[in-house]
Formats: C-alpha cells, structure tokens, sequence
C-alpha cells in the first residue's frame, strides 16, 4: 500500500485537475488591480513586494500558481526564468505567487526561478481580491489558481490568462508587455 502526506495528495490532486476546473478569474482586463503588499524571496533573500512601488518602474506581470516544487509550476518557472531578460527589455517585473509558506518560496526562488524573479505569498485577502482560488467541485482546494495578469503602470489589467496548463503563461504575457513598451516606448 502506498501511503501519502496529505501535503502531497493535494499536490496531486490539484495536478489532477483538468484546465476547466479553475479556468476563471474574476478581475476582467480593464479592471483596477488591487493593490497589495506581500512577503517572500529573490535570489533566496528576504523579500517585501508592493504592487504600487513595483508600477512605477513599469508594468507588472503577476503570476499565480498553484503550488512550489509540484511539476507544472516548476516547468513554468524555469520558462519565466529563461524569459527574465526579455521582460526586463520591454521594462516589466515578473512576481510569481502561490499561498506557500516563505521558507518554501525562499528554497524555490534560488532552486527553481533560479535567482532571476521573485516570488511571494498570496495571502487569503490577495487570493480573495484576484479571485485566484483554486476550487473543484465548488470547494477550495486551498491552492491558487494558475492565472497571469498583466498589470499597466497606471494600474490597469492589460491581459488575463487563466490556465491550469502552464505552457502559454509565458508567451502570452511577454507578448503583452511587448506590445506595450512598443507603444510607450
């Protein structure tokens, strides 16, 4: 008999899941992003991310995933990783969050996003405002959904990307940001 801890059986259980059972995100573009202060790691250093400081450097890509080290969020590190310079060439911060502890994000920020990103907790105020909680059958499943905003400096959401399946989070929002710097300069 194979037994599990229950951390890794809702790890597998939220892989489980197909992309319809949490493709929505309540915040439409256009839409005000909320503003929020949350605690994690760049670089496996202690981090403080303020959404309001972060846009005044240039647009903001906010990235929910479910849980650290699972297969599909480590995938989609790796691919923001490798896209770091060009998101920094079209002006824009990358912030992954997930409602894991801080010790874990700190781990995950060197091993995974390989000291080129930041990462953070999503708190449950953060979860509820980007309305990112991952449910199945109407119930929580204490995860965040995985959804990509893309936030304007003035604060607007330029994209929404809801997708259980992490391989186009990084196209899409490089390719908005792009856009953007291509029309702002």
């Amino acid at each position: 008999m194979i037994t599990r801890s229950p951390l890794a059986a809702l790890a597998a259980f939220a892989l489980s899941l197909t992309p319809m059972a949490a493709a929505h995100a309540a915040l439409p573009q256009g839409a005000r992003a909320p503003d929020f202060t949350a605690q994690g790691a760049l670089g496996g250093k202690p981090f403080s991310f303020n959404l309001r400081q972060a846009l005044k450097r240039g647009p903001v890509v906010l990235y929910f995933y479910p849980k650290a080290f699972t297969q599909g969020c480590t995938l989609e590190a790796h691919a923001f990783a490798d896209a770091t310079a060009d998101f920094a060439k079209a002006g824009a911060t990358v912030i992954g969050m997930s409602n894991d502890d801080v010790a874990t994000l700190t781990r995950f920020s060197t091993e995974e996003c390989r000291n080129k990103f930041a990462v953070a907790a999503a708190t449950p105020a953060i979860v509820r405002a980007y309305d990112v909680d991952l449910q199945q059958g109407g119930k929580s499943t204490g995860l965040t959904s995985r959804t990509s905003y893309v936030i304007a400096p003035d604060g607007r959401i330029t994209l929404v990307h809801s997708d259980l399946d992490y391989r186009d989070h990084v196209k899409l929002t490089l390719a908005a940001v792009q856009a953007m710097h291509r029309r702002h300069g």
